[in-house]
């Protein structure tokens, strides 16, 4: 099969939690309105961003029937369900399940405990998932900062193409341009490499790429739209003082504790997701309030993305 390549920004969503740390599931429907109302084309669920990791079988198939039930029918917003990849049986039955919740598209990431040598054993382990659902597209989620590891993945491509059939791209969160490029430009473009570092979209729209899968883009999708406007009318001043913004948004997540950040930018636009399970810290109060007082220097609410009215939660 040959899937059609994504475009525009999917955001990677957080996924809502009780103050008890359990499921809110309720949250979801006005989640998907807001990012419906900024232009986000897609969801990446269940990720990094999405504590997937941290997430029992049970909750990931509750999140994903949340997720697929309020997306039936919208067939211009693509919802992609990340797996997992510490057990290979666990990812081929959430790959069903996504399957028969009407999801898009499932995505797996290398086993990071028992890690694969090279990338035919990586290959291996992606057919073995892809083949549980034959016809829905299937990603690999390259992100070797948190799986340790760095295979190339144009190796992976040469291994994978013409064998998993169902293989469509790749969700590519990693800073080698050199190997991106060359994914992009393997046979032809055959792929769909979605970009996954927020930080550094400006490089990757300058190397071709036209689909981003991004968390920051929950909270802030009218910058990123504003940067490709820019980019794409040859205003590279503007574009790079656009990514500037991001970066220094962004600088804020390392400044506060990490990924967990990202569900205090969320509270400040009205959706409140709760915190994040151990062992990722949250903020506490006291913190809460001195980020506060440094996103008003980012001007953060001249690009934030709008919470459609009745929708804050």
């Amino acid at each position: 099969m040959r899937s059609e390549h994504l475009k525009g920004l999917i955001a990677a969503p957080f996924t809502p939690m009780h103050k008890d740390g359990s499921l809110n599931t309720v949250l979801i429907p006005r989640y998907y309105e807001m990012l419906k109302a900024n232009g986000v084309t897609g969801a990446f669920i269940c990720g990094s961003t999405g504590e997937g990791v941290s997430m029992t079988m049970q909750e990931k198939k509750a999140a994903a029937e949340a997720w697929g039930a309020v997306t039936k029918g919208d067939h211009d917003f693509k919802v992609m369900l990340f797996l997992g990849g510490t057990s290979i049986a666990e990812c081929k039955e959430l790959a069903l399940h996504a399957k028969q919740t009407g999801l898009y598209a499932i995505s797996f990431t290398a086993p990071f405990y028992f890690k694969p040598a090279n990338a035919a054993m990586l290959a291996k382990a992606c057919a073995e998932v892809a083949g549980a659902v034959p016809d829905m597209p299937f990603y690999y989620y390259h992100i070797p900062v948190l799986t340790g590891v760095n295979i190339a993945m144009y190796d992976l491509l040469q291994e994978a193409d013409g064998k998993i059939p169902n293989f469509a791209g790749i969700k590519y969160t990693h800073e080698d341009f050199m190997d991106f490029l060359s994914c992009m430009r393997f046979q032809n473009g055959k792929y769909d490499m979605l970009w996954g570092r927020d930080e550094n979209m400006l490089s990757a729209l300058v190397l071709g790429t036209k689909g981003a899968v991004g968390s920051t883009f929950n909270y802030a999708a009218p910058l990123y739209y504003e940067l490709i406007d820019a980019f794409n009318s040859n205003d590279l001043e503007k574009a790079g003082a656009l990514q500037q913004q991001s970066i220094d948004m962004i600088r804020l997540l390392g400044k506060y504790g990490g990924i967990a950040t990202g569900k205090a930018y969320m509270k400040l636009i009205g959706v409140d997701c709760g915190g994040f399970r151990l062992p990722v810290k949250n903020m506490s109060d006291e913190q809460f309030e001195l980020f506060r007082k440094d996103v008003e220097q980012l001007n953060f609410s001249g690009f934030a993305s709008r919470v459609p009215a009745g929708q804050s939660a």
